[in-house]
């Protein structure tokens, strides 16, 4: 049986009981530590735990300025997360450049793309991916890797919803456009993109 059920409450609920106690925080941290460990596992390996213990130490500390009004405690606390690997990326940037690159802006997408392995991601797919607008990509990687609907991944970003919807849109067009997703689906039914998994990551 979930925690959810056990507790029957939700994640939102859970997020705003833990401003005053923190026995709710517990419950959030149990509920979503897996998936938010995979998401840094993903796009930094060697900086997940740390990671991952940086963003519940600032989800904490901000707990009180979630507000259920704008979306969902999952999406608030992949913005966390989001927010602190945009900080790693900056730290990494100036240690090996001494200037900011593309990771200041949060777009780690250079290091997930050397450890993605090939039998996972045919190359026509991962050339497509690559070549996709960072927003757009990100999107896509939220939704097929980290399970994110699109509102919420709209959330996470920091874009309308509409927005994300029309760009995720744009971004499996391309793929579909491309052949890297294979032969075409029968008529009437649109192909789905299958989730991309980095090396080492199993079913």
């Amino acid at each position: 049986m979930s925690t959810e059920v056990e507790n029957g409450q939700d994640d939102a609920a859970l997020l705003g009981a833990a401003a005053r106690d923190t026995s709710g925080f517990e419950h959030l941290v149990e509920r979503h530590s897996a998936a938010l460990h995979g998401y840094f596992a993903r796009r930094a390996p060697h900086a997940a735990d740390d990671l991952l213990a940086e963003t519940w130490l600032r989800a904490y500390t901000g707990r009180h300025g979630y507000d259920a009004a704008r979306g969902s405690a999952r999406a608030w606390l992949f913005g966390v997360a989001r927010n602190v690997l945009s900080a790693h990326w900056r730290g990494v940037a100036q240690e090996s450049r001494g200037t900011p690159g593309e990771g200041a802006h949060g777009d780690p997408w250079e290091a997930v793309d050397d450890r993605l392995d090939a039998s996972a991601l045919a190359p026509a797919l991962r050339r497509v991916i690559t070549e996709l607008p960072s927003v757009e990509r990100e999107l896509l990687l939220l939704v097929a890797w980290e399970q994110l609907t699109p509102a919420e991944a709209a959330e996470v970003l920091g874009v309308p919803a509409g927005t994300a919807r029309s760009r995720l849109h744009r971004a499996r067009a391309r793929l579909r456009e491309s052949g890297a997703l294979g032969p075409a689906a029968p008529a009437g039914r649109a192909p789905r993109p299958q989730p991309v998994r980095p090396t080492g990551e199993h079913a």
